[in-house]
């Protein structure tokens, strides 16, 4: 069904700069890439889905239960996202607040153009409507001439859904949930956002992925609506019957001094609270994870490690099982959804109460995106530290949060939020 080339590329950075130059024309776009950081689990160092020949879009109730039959007639890879207000496909939740970007709740599509880029081979797997496009292709990236470009808008005007003051009370009310025995921890978000602005999404995309150079960064095109992602966290992915997901829950901030910076970092890895609130999610997870393993194949591989970014610290921990040959992927998928790290314990009662107090209806973020596989792989992220923008609307958002527990500190809370949005902050008026 597709016709696959190799080429060796000298030059990477230059060459991945051409490849999503090229993209711009096409519609559709999902572009994943790991910035070249060595992770256990990745398959590829980045890859490009363009040209759709079918799409997947959809708000019903029944999102999962389409796509599980959409991958099953292609029998092809599919790309794109999956919503955080598909919980209310999952559980009997629902999502009222305001939304100012109007993103699908899923969407999905199997590209005609594909391309693998993995050491220094860049592979080109096309469709067989375009399979004899791929040498003519590979001239014209190779060709492209990457110039500087102005920004298409100055000095964005960043206002916040919610004030410091009504933050602070959101959280005690939140506190006031947890001290009674509700929830033990929910991550609640916060709203940052530009309406009347006009950016240009690449360039946009572009400064953050190199303020911050994550693992798992992604540059996303539906029609008019645009994912500008520096996610440094994987939701889950599946390698053969094994299925690896990897929450992340503890910050700290970076310093340029080494020895604040290490300091900051062993601190971390032993904060009480940044340890508590991860192995809480690490429970959930395995929780999440065995709906769908096989009997005792469960296993935590990785407790609260520390990973040092570019921007921040965090705690990350890695939760793996091994699944049936018969178990379909979207099943899997759905049975986790949402990531823990984004929801809370227990995770029902913590998106209800998230979903009470937050002003700003999710969409894509704290959802995720990522691709399938024909063979049944799959690898999707976390929408988090992410840039979203609606071109028709011009309305960009960008959200925010933290995991609170008993031990929360409201004002620390509200700081740690600020760590985290210093990115897009940058990112959007440099």
């Amino acid at each position: 069904m597709r016709t696959a080339k190799s080429f060796k590329i000298d030059d990477i950075p230059k060459f991945k700069a051409q490849l999503l130059e090229w993209s711009r024309k096409f519609d559709e776009i999902v572009w994943l890439d790991s910035n070249s950081y060595n992770q256990t689990y990745g398959k590829y160092d980045a890859i490009l889905a363009v040209d759709a020949l079918s799409v997947l879009s959809t708000n019903s109730k029944s999102a999962f239960k389409e796509l599980k039959r959409y991958q099953k007639e292609i029998n092809d890879w599919v790309f794109g996202h999956l919503n955080y207000d598909l919980k209310n496909s999952i559980e009997k939740l629902s999502s009222s607040n305001f939304d100012g970007l109007d993103f699908p709740e899923l969407h999905m599509f199997q590209p005609k153009r594909l391309f693998f880029l993995k050491d220094d081979t860049i592979t080109f797997k096309y469709h067989e409507t375009v399979k004899n496009l791929i040498n003519s292709d590979f001239k014209i990236i190779s060709k492209i001439e990457i110039l500087a470009k102005d920004k298409s808008s100055k000095n964005i005007e960043i206002q916040s859904r919610i004030s410091k003051e009504s933050y602070l009370d959101k959280v005690n009310q939140m506190l006031s949930y947890i001290h009674r025995g509700d929830i033990y921890e929910a991550n609640f978000c916060q709203e940052f956002f530009a309406t009347n602005t006009k950016i240009s999404p690449l360039n946009v995309y572009n400064h953050l992925n190199k303020i911050s150079k994550p693992p798992f960064a992604s540059f996303v095109k539906n029609g008019d609506k645009y994912i500008m992602s520096a996610s440094p966290e994987r939701y889950i992915a599946k390698r053969g019957n094994e299925i690896i997901s990897q929450p992340i829950k503890g910050t700290a901030k970076r310093s340029i001094d080494h020895t604040e910076d290490y300091t900051l970092r062993h601190n971390l890895g032993a904060n009480s609270k940044e340890r508590s609130e991860n192995i809480m999610i690490v429970d959930l997870v395995r929780n999440d994870l065995s709906h769908t393993a096989i009997k005792g194949s469960v296993v935590v591989k990785e407790l609260c490690e520390v990973y040092s970014f570019d921007q921040v610290h965090q705690m990350i921990s890695t939760i793996s099982s091994k699944v049936k040959e018969s178990t379909h992927p979207v099943d899997i998928i759905s049975s986790t959804f949402p990531m823990g790290s984004m929801t809370g314990a227990p995770k029902v009662s913590a998106m209800k109460i998230i979903e009470a107090l937050e002003e700003t209806k999710r969409g894509v973020y704290s959802g995720a995106v990522g691709y399938i596989s024909p063979s049944n792989d799959f690898d999707f992220n976390v929408i988090i530290r992410s840039i979203l923008y609606n071109d028709s609307n011009k309305y960009v958002s960008f959200s925010v949060g933290s995991a609170i527990t008993s031990k929360s500190d409201p004002n620390l809370e509200y700081d740690e939020c600020l760590i985290k949005a210093q990115a897009m902050n940058l990112a959007l008026n440099q």
